[in-house]
């Protein structure tokens, strides 16, 4: 079947939309999904100017949402005309999966970042010769074949145009708190980037009961928001020190948990020097910087942790229904960072994620869709 996809030629090269793209066949226990939106995260903008690769050419995106076009004879709970909300490929038989931690799969790399499918063919192909994908999926494309274990199905009632970057950028900031950081009621956290992810983790840190929810940025704009979203305290790290400003927040103490979505060397570094004894770091930014510390000064003497985060620890089938309930109660209300661009404004709208002009770009792929 031929498609149309955005696709990157080769490392920092713009997005190129094409309508000759070769999509796979489907296997037994796959679906074929007519992509009805994605999100931009900033994770496919480290593969295309090469802080990480797949492989080029390569087709990216990896936050999509759309409609089940076909099922293959071997699927389960899923039929034609479902919608759904697209992440990463697990197996579900290795040891990790088995004890429910799918992020640890033990072929996670394999699966989701070597640039072809699960069975080690090609998903995309353009006069035969090979195209990455990311995710076992690749969104930013009109249709695409995926495992049903890369499916999550969603309400027909909420815009599904919404719902895609449930799959990945709102699942890991909310799932580092949900699943791995586990706040208890009273305790405190700060934020550290108040974009997709850092507000989802904002909002998680509000929902678990957390006294103090801070949010550290640097955009006066994003620290209003996360206001609005929930933040107890902002902190401009333009204009004062983070690391002095939370401990005064926090009787000299610290808080009990930090998140850095940011990735920049020195604001890691801060978000670890925030902690109070016994305090939690997780940095979970995609990034090509390194930071340097000292293990018993910075850690050892006041037994703090700092912890790596993939996919928010998240089972997507369990988390994403999580992060609807609580959407539905407005209590998540993930859709005032988005902002919607047609498929044709791709590379504008990833100019915009870049910037900080727009937290959420979503690319409306099908503008023929219509909520119900």
């Amino acid at each position: 079947m031929k498609i149309s996809a955005a696709v990157v030629e080769k490392v920092g090269a713009p997005f190129v939309i094409k309508n000759d793209i070769e999509l796979a066949e489907m296997g037994p226990t796959d679906l074929q999904i007519k992509m009805v939106a994605s999100g931009i995260c900033h994770s496919d903008e480290a593969i295309r100017k090469g802080d990480a690769s797949l492989g080029y050419p390569v087709i990216l995106g990896h936050e999509g949402s759309g409609i089940v076009e076909k099922v293959g004879p071997q699927v389960k709970n899923f039929t034609v005309g479902d919608h759904v909300v697209l992440s990463f490929y697990s197996d579900g038989t290795c040891d990790n999966c088995l004890k429910g931690i799918p992020t640890q799969c033990r072929s996670y790399a394999k699966y989701n970042l070597s640039g072809v499918r699960a069975n080690g063919t090609d998903h995309f192909t353009e006069n035969g010769e090979h195209i990455s994908d990311m995710f076992n999926q690749s969104s930013f494309t009109t249709r695409t074949v995926v495992n049903q274990r890369n499916a999550v199905k969603v309400d027909k009632k909420l815009d599904l145009r919404k719902l895609g970057p449930l799959g990945c950028g709102y699942v890991t900031g909310s799932g580092t708190v949900f699943n791995t950081l586990q706040p208890k009621p009273g305790q405190t956290i700060a934020v550290f980037g108040t974009g997709a992810v850092g507000l989802a983790a904002m909002m998680a840190g509000k929902i678990s009961g957390c006294t103090k929810v801070i949010a550290v940025d640097v955009v006066p704009e994003r620290l209003a928001l996360a206001k609005q979203l929930g933040a107890t305290q902002t902190i401009n790290s333009k204009e004062e020190d983070p690391v002095a400003a939370i401990q005064k927040l926090t009787n000299g103490y610290g808080v009990d948990f930090t998140v850095d979505t940011t990735g920049i060397e020195p604001v890691m570094l801060q978000a670890i020097n925030a902690l109070a004894q016994g305090g939690t770091a997780a940095l979970i930014a995609v990034t090509a910087q390194n930071i340097t510390m000292s293990s018993w000064n910075d850690l050892c003497t006041s037994d703090r942790k700092v912890v790596g985060v993939n996919m928010g620890d998240s089972i997507p089938q369990v988390d994403v229904p999580r992060l609807i309930e609580f959407y539905k109660l407005g209590m998540f209300d993930f859709d005032k960072t988005e902002k919607f661009y047609k498929f044709a404004d791709i590379n504008q709208a990833n100019n915009d994620s870049v910037t900080g002009k727009t937290i959420k770009p979503v690319l409306i792929i099908d503008e023929a869709y219509q909520p119900e």
